[in-house]
Order: structure tokens, then sequence, then C-alpha cells
């Protein structure tokens, strides 16, 4: 049977410009995931959440956090399977929903893709600045930090006196030119530099972890200092912060339409990188407030500062620094993948002008949409710090998550027979512990980063009046019934 006839799920919109090549596989799946997990959460966020919320207790953090990602990553997968096509969470919720809640969560969906590959890219741009610097080479600060700055609301925006973070920029440009050759290329490069990050992630946990330093993790939960700083309270606020550190197993459902065998490669992607992460997260979080005290890991390379605390762990040193500018780069080229897919799928049908659906002749890639989503990324990542663009690509993603979760309920209802290769298990108290969670920790994130959503939401909304409503196809599915029993 070819690779096109694994399909649970018909679409059946005209229009299609083109395909895309079938060339991945499970390996491919889950090092893209890997790939766009791994990078941010260990080598930036994980330290500020510690030193700034939750202290050692940073490992109960990830676990709350870990069971919202485990409940949605089970819903992404059996909508995943169920509906093998590109597009993500934009096209679960057009088949569940209709065209304005896809219309909606596409736009969300910016919030996760085009943002979290700015936000890297500016984590991305101080380790490269520090290891130009360990080489001889001082880069001007006007030309490699953000030129905005803010303190928390909307409107708390000042200048900080650069001009523009070219090094963020340049890093976008380029994997942006890797994603236009294609994508079997891509994810060739990105499985060779998973497997090197994910190297130095594993040698520091196998040679740190014997060396933790009992007081270190005394208190294990700092008592509390007011609202969201250490306590359980802390634990909860860091639980939504270092969400972002997961942020990436659900970008394997945006590969369905790439995917050799989507029904059973998608499933095993999405669990599997999520699964891998989760127990890498729990073991660096250990060994980071095992080796350095929690006050000391509020700085932009934590893991650093925790070998350095480490006499027997020096030459670990650079190999880290390799290791940051290697996984934050994968994250970048994910993220930016999840978002050209999500353009291709929306342009398709009838959200974006017809342009950013063209597959390139030569490359098979939609060449348009990844101009599009480079221009997007770079200017933001070039602009503004990573502080404001984090909250934004965590808030974008929960909400993401939470109507994945809601989706499963509601096709569970409103299709009850159509054929599910794989099946969320524990339903429905699975999504709805999804739907809980995800909303929870969205609720503990701060109210600037509230104030930034509605304002993104309405320019959306602007955009869907005057575009969306007069040449967005309605939503047309077949569905393949289960045989019966």
């Amino acid at each position: 049977m070819a690779a096109d006839d694994h399909k649970s799920v018909v679409d059946v919109v005209a229009g299609h410009s083109g395909e895309l090549k079938r060339t991945l596989g499970p390996f491919h799946l889950i090092a893209l995931g890997i790939g766009a997990i791994i990078g941010a959460g260990i080598f930036v966020i994980t330290g500020t959440a510690a030193a700034e919320h939750a202290g050692p207790a940073i490992v109960i953090s990830f676990l709350i956090a870990s069971v919202g990602c485990v409940a949605a990553g089970l819903c992404y997968a059996e909508l995943a399977a169920m509906i093998p096509f590109s597009g993500s969470a934009y096209t679960y919720a057009y088949v569940a929903f209709g065209r304005f809640a896809a219309w909606i969560i596409g736009w969300d969906l910016v919030l996760e893709y085009a943002m979290a590959a700015s936000t890297v890219s500016v984590g991305w741009s101080s380790y490269f600045k520090g290891f130009m610097a360990n080489m001889g080479v001082i880069l001007p600060s006007a030309l490699s930090e953000a030129p905005f700055a803010s303190s928390g609301g909307f409107t708390d925006i000042s200048l900080t006196g650069a001009i523009i973070n070219l090094p963020a920029v340049g890093i976008i440009v380029f994997l942006s030119a890797l994603l236009v050759i294609g994508i079997r290329a891509s994810a060739t490069v990105n499985g060779l530099m998973v497997l090197l990050k994910v190297a130095i992630v594993f040698l520091v946990i196998l040679f740190g972890l014997p060396l933790i330093k009992a007081a270190n993790l005394d208190p294990f939960i700092p008592e509390s200092m007011g609202p969201g700083k250490f306590g359980w309270d802390g634990i909860f606020v860091a639980s939504g912060i270092i969400f972002f550190a997961y942020i990436g197993f659900d970008t394997v459902s945006v590969a369905a339409q790439e995917a050799r065998n989507p029904q059973r490669d998608l499933p095993i992607g999405i669990l599997g990188s999520l699964a891998i992460c989760t127990v890498l997260y729990i073991l660096m979080a250990v060994t980071m407030t095992g080796l350095a005290h929690y006050t000391t890991l509020g700085v932009a390379n934590p893991v650093s500062v925790a070998v350095q605390a480490e006499p027997q762990l020096l030459w670990l040193e650079p190999l880290v620094n390799i290791g940051a500018i290697t996984g934050l780069s994968t994250v970048i080229l994910v993220s930016l993948y999840g978002q050209t897919r999500i353009f291709y799928s929306m342009a398709r049908d009838g959200f974006l002008p017809p342009v950013f659906s063209r597959i390139d002749s030569r490359f098979s890639t939609p060449m348009n949409g990844t101009l599009l989503v480079c221009v997007l990324a770079a200017v933001f990542g070039g602009l503004f710090p990573i502080g404001v663009l984090g909250e934004l690509v965590s808030i974008g993603t929960l909400l993401a998550f939470v109507l994945v979760c809601l989706g499963v309920i509601v096709l569970r209802t409103t299709r009850p027979n159509v054929k599910r290769p794989f099946i969320t298990p524990l339903y429905p108290l699975m999504p709805l512990v999804g739907i809980a969670v995800c909303g929870y920790m969205m609720w503990k994130l701060p109210g600037g980063t509230w104030e930034r959503l509605i304002v993104w939401f309405i320019i959306g909304l602007v955009i869907f009046a005057l575009y969306g409503v007069t040449h967005a196809k309605k939503a047309v599915w077949k569905f393949e019934d289960a045989p019966p029993k």
C-alpha cells in the first residue's frame, strides 16, 4: 500500500496547489520532537525558574508541567493519527469546531512557533556572543542585544540603546534557508544536532549527578518570600514558566503530510520524544541544583554555572557551550518548520492568500510561506528581549493544548464511529486533566502576558474579518468509519 493510502480522514477541500513529500519515519519524528523540546528549557529557563520561583523544588514544577504535557500529548496522538494532515492543532480545530475556531487557533499557533523561534534565537545569540568572546572576538552590544525592553505590562516598553540583535536575525535567516532546501535535508541535519546535544546533556548528568551536594538541596522547598517566589505558590508559577521547556512535541503532528506512515509513526514520535525529554529534564534539574546553589542559577548560562561549581567538571564547560548553541539551533529549526507548515495549511484552506500554499517545483517546499515566517521571526528576534517573547510562547501553546484536549472530547461525542488508529487512554479523565492543568498554568502567568495575548487576538480578528471571512473554505471532511465489531 502506498504511503498516501494510509489515511483515516480524507481532506476534500479543493484547491491544493501541491503535495508535500512523505519522507519522514519514526526516528526522524522522534528526533524532530526532541529537537524542538531540548534547548532553552535546559540551557536557560530551568536556572531562572529555580533561582526566582521554586528553588530545588523545580523538579516538582517539571513533574506538574509534564502531567499537562502527557495528557495533551495523548490527545495530540489520537487526533494526529485520526487526521493525518499538516496543520497540527489548527487542522484539528477545523475538524472539531469549524472555520472561526480554526482561524483563532491558527493565529494562536503563530505565538507558539514563530515566537518560539524568535525567543530561542535571542538565547542562541547570548551563548554565541559568549562563545565568540572565548575565541577573542567581542561583539558590540549595539548589534547583539534587543533595542526594546519590558518591565511587565503591555505599555512598559523602554529603549536599551542597542540597534538590533544581529546574531538572532542571522541564525533565523540561515535555518530558514535550510528549510527552503527541503525537509529531508533539514531533518537529517536536525537529527545529527539532536544526537550531539543529547549526548552532552547525558554527559552532564552522568558525571554531575554523583557529585551533587546535599546541602544545595536543603531546603528542598524554600520558605515563601511573597507571591510566586518559593513555597508551593512558587512551584506552580515555575511550572507555567518552565512549560516553555516542553514546547515542541506537538511539532511532530505538523509533519503529518510528510510522514511515511502517519497513523503509526505520529503517536510514536509524539509520545517517544515527550517521554525521553521528561526524564532528561528531571535528571538535569536535580544535577544543576545539586551542583550549584539555586540562588546562583538565575543567569543566561545556568548549566555552565553548575559545571563551574565543581572543579572535577570544568572539562565539560566547553562542551556545554557547544551543546547549548547546537541545542538552541535545533529548537529554532523545528519551530520555523512548524510555522511554515501551519501557514501552508491555512493558505490551502483560504485563510491566507494562496501564494503561501504554493509548493516550489525545485525543492518541493512551501518557499513563500517559509520566507514570510523568516521575516516575522527575524523581526521579533532582532528587536525584543527573551522574557517578553517566552511568556507569549507559553500562553499561546497552553491555549493550543487546552483546545486540542477539548477537541478530543468534541469528536468523541460528534464522531464516535470514526476509525481511530490511536485512542487516548482513560477517557474522558485524560483530556479533562490536560484542560485543567494547562488552564491553571495559563492563569498563573503574569498579567502583562494576558494583555499582549488580547492585543494579538484583536489583530487576528481584524485579518480574519478583512480576508478570511470571504476566502476561507468550508470545512468538509469525509471520515472513514471503524469496522463493525
